[in-house]
């Protein structure tokens, strides 16, 4: 079953929802590229946005110092090896964007990811701490950029920030990475058959990367997705699909079924990949629990499908929010807007947040 959506949630998007997938989209200029043309290109080296570009960027430069014993329960030092990061983006409280590529072990995909850390990371006090991470989705493409990483133009790290500082947001670190294999293709964040293992590196290979270089969390309650139209599909279907892996979900925008063209009617591998078929599943297993918040803006089309799934399968071990945006169109500012507006502080009163170190001031 197809939906012929307008729009592809991505920054700019106005109407309804993304169109089928084999009709193209644009790639979007990321947001800090865009911010930098608006203020003109001398001011813009002169405000420091282009300065240290391109720059190698080290994370976690405290944790070196916790020895195996001082680890607690639940915390996972980074693994590694460590990943080359270089800046993409910082800022004006010092926190930074950085890219690196990532060839997956498991899928043997090769495709970029970006990372945003919040300074509450670098504090002596949470040395000893994980962090919740937040894997972010983009719509449309997802490929080669996600939206949501190459700039700070969309608000999802100022959002988180902010959060933090009025005490209704966890201080998450954000993992963006691509969503498709190429772009010309989609891909449903799906092992479809016969085609790069999407599903694989985001479910596996993703998630091995962040411990491979953070401190997480060793159980799901520090694990959760977030992503809009196609991403947010992606994001909604691997909760369902690996609750005993992963948590919550933000899904804005959203799509509700496989619909990639590339699955050419492969009903079985569909199946297993359809949000729907996977909440029944879960609900006749009995759990794990997952929480999912829904986020659908006026102005765009969709609610009746989240309100439709919210009614059959919302019970049980699934939890369902909806987070209706006025005056919310198919994009990304709005998705973040609504985040800022309640899907935050839902989520962060889901997931496990850092504990700071009482010795430490």
């Amino acid at each position: 079953m197809q939906y012929d959506h307008q729009g592809d949630g991505g920054p700019t998007t106005k109407g309804g929802r993304r169109p089928r997938r084999p009709r193209r989209r644009q790639i979007m200029i990321g947001g800090g590229l865009a911010l930098a043309l608006a203020v003109g290109g001398g001011a813009a080296y002169k405000a420091g946005l282009f300065s240290d570009i391109g720059d190698p960027v080290s994370f976690g430069k405290i944790q070196e110092s916790a020895t195996a014993e001082d680890i607690r329960p639940g915390v996972q030092m980074p693994t590694g090896p460590k990943a080359e990061f270089t800046r993409t983006s910082r800022l004006p409280d010092g926190t930074q964007i950085a890219m690196t590529t990532l060839t997956g072990q498991k899928s043997g995909f090769t495709g970029d990811v970006w990372v945003w850390v919040p300074k509450e990371y670098d504090e002596p006090r949470y040395a000893k701490s994980a962090f919740p991470v937040l894997i972010s989705l983009p719509g449309g493409r997802g490929y080669p950029k996600n939206y949501w990483g190459t700039g700070p133009g969309l608000g999802l790290q100022q959002a988180v920030i902010d959060g933090v500082k009025a005490g209704t947001s966890l201080p998450f670190i954000l993992v963006m990475p691509v969503i498709n294999a190429d772009t010309k293709h989609h891909f449903d964040g799906s092992d479809i058959p016969g085609q790069p293992k999407m599903g694989t590196w985001m479910a596996d290979d993703v998630p091995d990367f962040t411990k491979a270089n953070f401190r997480t969390f060793t159980s799901r309650d520090g694990w959760a997705f977030m992503g809009s139209s196609s991403g947010g599909f992606g994001a909604f279907k691997h909760v369902l699909k690996y609750p005993e892996r992963f948590k919550a979900v933000i899904a804005s925008g959203v799509d509700f079924v496989p619909d990639s063209p590339l699955w050419k009617g492969n009903r079985q591998a569909m199946d297993e990949n359809n949000p729907e078929k996977l909440a029944e599943k879960l609900i006749k297993e009995g759990g794990p629990d997952v929480w999912i918040n829904f986020q659908i803006g006026t102005k765009e089309s969709g609610r009746d499908l989240a309100e439709r799934f919210m009614r059959e399968y919302g019970r049980g071990p699934v939890h369902t929010r909806l987070q209706v945006i006025q005056d919310g169109e198919h994009n990304g500012k709005s998705y973040v807007r609504g985040m800022r507006e309640g899907s935050l502080e839902w989520i962060s009163k889901v997931m496990q947040g850092p504990t700071p170190d009482p010795a430490v001031r």
